[in-house]
């Protein structure tokens, strides 16, 4: 019973709590407003999850600034579907729609070659797509959901396509990778010994060890970009509580009072984004140097756990060994 309490019911209530909290911070806040943004002619962003929510209003916003964008997704008539709404809205928009499983090794590598021979630059990756709280599972790989989709196949999409960023960087213009991370990070602990979650199962537990697992990637490659010298910066951003699909594994009764809760208190996705949006595009403005952990649309200090500077590395290098890149 006790083993039950700890590695279930207790991560769950720390999980809604901390919601409930950033609920209130956000209901303290004026909505986000994104500031007006240089054009983006020229520019190449991918997005992965771009079909809706959060991912949808940065492909949207990105393509009216004038960017070349490509949507990763699973869904190829949801991608379409998105691709015509905002071509009905922008006449001009460039958007395309890539097929892209994250909870597939063999899609990933596949996505990133295709990309590799249209010998596009690429100047901003949106690492945005995701799960929540999904019963417990394995990816195509063996890998646990959350660490394989939100984590693991997101570091091995922007492994692949690092060369490109940094090539794509030497023009003058720093190229970006932005992790939609969580605050869920915050309450996150990296099991470095069980990082698929095979001792004890627990959707919370396993959720926010994958978003602390992107801030601390996300940490990691911008240090290691900067010190070697490469154009390309690297951020985590925390979009805050956004009224999507992605509350859709919460049971029932949570489910029933989130979507009720939501269309009143939670952002919209357009508000979501924006936060993303400011991330990405910093590199661009005048003497922001980009990078860092974004909320709240500016960048924020991180909590204790990623300022651990062992822990960034050990975690980088297990999962080079997981992907087989090394």
């Amino acid at each position: 019973m006790w083993a039950a309490l700890r590695f279930h019911l207790l991560p769950a209530i720390k999980l809604y709590l901390l919601g409930f909290k950033v609920l209130l911070a956000q209901l303290l806040n004026k909505p986000l407003k994104l500031p007006v943004m240089p054009r983006q002619h020229g520019k190449v962003a991918i997005v992965t999850g771009g079909g809706r929510g959060i991912g949808y209003e940065v492909v949207r916003h990105l393509a009216r600034l004038g960017a070349h964008v490509i949507i990763g997704g699973r869904d190829e008539q949801e991608g379409l579907a998105a691709i015509k709404r905002i071509c009905e809205e922008n006449k001009e928009a460039k958007v395309e729609f890539e097929k892209l499983d994250l909870a597939s090794l063999q899609s990933i590598q596949q996505f990133a070659e295709s990309f590799k021979k249209r010998n596009l630059p690429l100047n901003i990756l949106v690492n945005n797509a995701g799960v929540m709280l999904v019963p417990e599972g394995r990816t195509k790989d063996r890998f646990e959901q959350h660490f394989g989709v939100n984590y693991l196949g997101h570091f091995l999409l922007t492994w692949l396509l690092l060369d490109t960023l940094k090539d794509s960087g030497k023009s003058g213009h720093v190229s970006c990778v932005v992790n939609v991370s969580s605050s869920a990070h915050s309450i996150g602990k990296i099991r470095l010994n069980d990082l698929n979650s095979c001792q004890h199962y627990s959707a919370h537990v396993a959720y926010c060890q994958s978003k602390l697992g992107q801030v601390l990637f996300s940490s990691h490659l911008h240090q290691q970009m900067q010190r070697e010298g490469f154009p390309v910066v690297s951020c985590a951003v925390d979009p805050g509580m956004v009224d999507t699909a992605l509350y859709q594994h919460l049971c029932a009764p949570l489910r029933m009072a989130q979507s009720l809760i939501a269309r009143l208190l939670f952002r919209t996705p357009e508000e979501g984004a924006a936060t993303v949006l400011s991330a990405a595009l910093s590199p661009a403005l005048d003497g922001d140097p980009g990078g860092g952990y974004w909320a709240n649309g500016r960048r924020e200090m991180t909590t204790p756990p990623t300022f651990d500077p062992q822990l960034p590395l050990s975690l980088w290098e297990i999962s080079l060994q997981l992907l087989g890149l090394q």
